[in-house]
């Protein structure tokens, strides 16, 4: 999706009054090793001026760190831990962090959903859903709504009944389910098989969980809620054609990392344009002060150069996803 916006720009111009962007990549491997290497390599051998990078949490930590030291512009996409932009002033990311997405959800249940209690469970192995399940609690205190249970699991489980039956004894209005499609079908299915009546929650690793749910059950998820940072099922023309385009270029289903990586590489490219140059100091104060509105909406960057802007809250019926709302937290 980077490579493809590369592309588009290029042909409609370039950026800086004619320049033409050069692509380059390498594998990282999912290591943050191999991630550091990558990146003394683009920085010492390919002299790049900015980076859209790394993929997730922690090689984009090695990175960042890397980054700072060398003030070069970067932008993640995808990687959600909330430290990775405390690195420093030259590290942005284009997607919602872990925490953002507890507090919006607990929000979103107080405020919209009209609910006063509410339970979580959540996998204690995994940055993403402890990150989301503890600022969900917190911001639950925060506004009121009532925490009647708060139940761990390991990593690789896949029989949630004890921890569901624990939560159905406190009868919550919504259960926040935080972690990924793969454990969301499992827990949603036993929530059902004990008889848990709850409105289930979740955050955009939810996304995927209908190819996880036989049909049989499909009615385990009906009248969902979870966030996300787009819905394919979006009306927005740029969208649609943006998945139009990948699909017939790469043969596959773009999915939310395609389009996180879309508008990231298209922010970094504003922002050189904005700044009339390669000069970093230049390219950090454009992105800081940057109003982009891309696949994901129109985005801007808070103190600690997260993005602020509406999420899209989508439900389940008749076995299909649907947009209820973009959602943003008064």
């Amino acid at each position: 999706a980077v490579k493809l916006k590369v592309e588009e720009i290029n042909e409609a111009g370039g950026i800086l009054g004619g320049k033409q962007i050069e692509y380059i990549s390498y594998d990282e491997k999912g290591d943050p090793t191999e991630a550091v290497n990558a990146y003394n390599k683009l920085v010492q051998d390919d002299k790049v001026v900015a980076l859209v990078g790394d993929v997730t949490t922690k090689p984009t930590i090695a990175v960042a760190q890397k980054s700072v030291v060398d003030n070069l512009p970067m932008i993640t996409a995808s990687g959600t831990g909330a430290e990775i932009t405390l690195a420093g002033e030259n590290v942005f990311r284009a997607c919602f962090i872990d925490p953002f997405q507890g507090q919006l959800m607990a929000s979103y249940a107080k405020e919209k959903l009209g609910a006063s209690t509410a339970a979580i469970i959540y996998d204690n192995g995994d940055d993403y859903s402890t990150g989301i399940a503890d600022a969900f609690e917190e911001k639950a205190k925060e506004i009121g709504l009532t925490v009647t249970a708060k139940e761990a699991y390991p990593s690789k489980s896949v029989d949630f009944k004890a921890q569901l039956t624990k939560i159905k004894a406190g009868n919550p209005d919504v259960l926040l389910i935080p972690v990924y499609y793969s454990d969301v079908a499992l827990i949603a299915v036993q929530a059902k098989e004990v008889g848990l009546t709850a409105k289930l929650l979740g955050g955009d690793g939810w996304d995927g969980v209908l190819e996880k749910i036989d049909s049989s059950n499909m009615d385990a998820v009906k009248d969902c809620y979870f966030c996300s940072q787009y819905s394919a099922e979006s009306e927005d023309e740029a969208l649609q054609n943006f998945l139009t385009k990948y699909r017939e270029t790469y043969n596959s289903e773009p999915n939310m990392f395609s389009v996180l990586g879309y508008d990231a590489m298209g922010m970094m490219a504003a922002a050189i344009d904005q700044a009339g140059s390669t000069d970093s100091d230049k390219i950090i104060e454009a992105m800081k002060g940057l109003e982009y509105k891309g696949l994901t909406g129109t985005t801007t960057f808070d103190e600690n150069r997260n993005p602020v802007r509406e999420a899209v809250i989508t439900t389940i019926e008749d076995g299909q996803y649907k947009v209820v709302e973009n959602y943003k937290m008064s």
